[in-house]
């Protein structure tokens, strides 16, 4: 079973209320007849859409694991709580469905994998993942940055 990012497959569930609908994966996961579930860690954690941007500040989704990074807005408003909240249930739910692999839109500070936004609100990118995708690694499951 795989499993992919809700705004992926045209949910409008992403922070600006938009999706993020990347047709050519979906078709290719229908041609290839494999089933997935969709799910957005941002909303499962009780984020409204559309919702404050964030970003990790002090590092990556390890970091926030280690409580030396957090999850903020520009302003300073913490979200770090909801973040970890929605990445602990999307990993139950993936676990439930033995997913081993998941497509997951990039830079995000859930879904982010191998870079995200660097935390200055400018836009710049640096090395990492966010919370969803560090936490599917850590417990040995697949994760394909879209």
């Amino acid at each position: 079973m795989l499993a992919i990012s809700s705004c992926l497959v045209g949910k409008k569930c992403r922070y600006d209320g938009n999706d993020s609908f990347d047709a050519e994966l979906v078709y290719q996961l229908q041609q290839a007849g494999t089933g997935y579930i969709d799910l957005c860690p941002e909303v499962l954690g009780g984020l409204s859409v559309p919702r404050i941007p964030c970003e990790i500040v002090g590092g990556a989704g390890r970091e926030v694991f280690e409580g030396t990074a957090q999850i903020l807005t520009a302003d300073g408003e913490d979200f770090t709580d909801a973040y970890v909240a929605g990445a602990l249930d999307a990993l139950r739910i993936c676990k439930e469905h033995k997913v081993t692999k998941v497509y997951l839109k990039s830079r995000s500070p859930s879904c982010g994998c191998g870079e995200i936004y660097d935390g200055s609100f400018s836009k710049r990118l640096r090395e990492g993942n966010g919370v969803f995708a560090e936490l599917l690694q850590q417990n040995g499951i697949e994760v394909v940055a879209t």
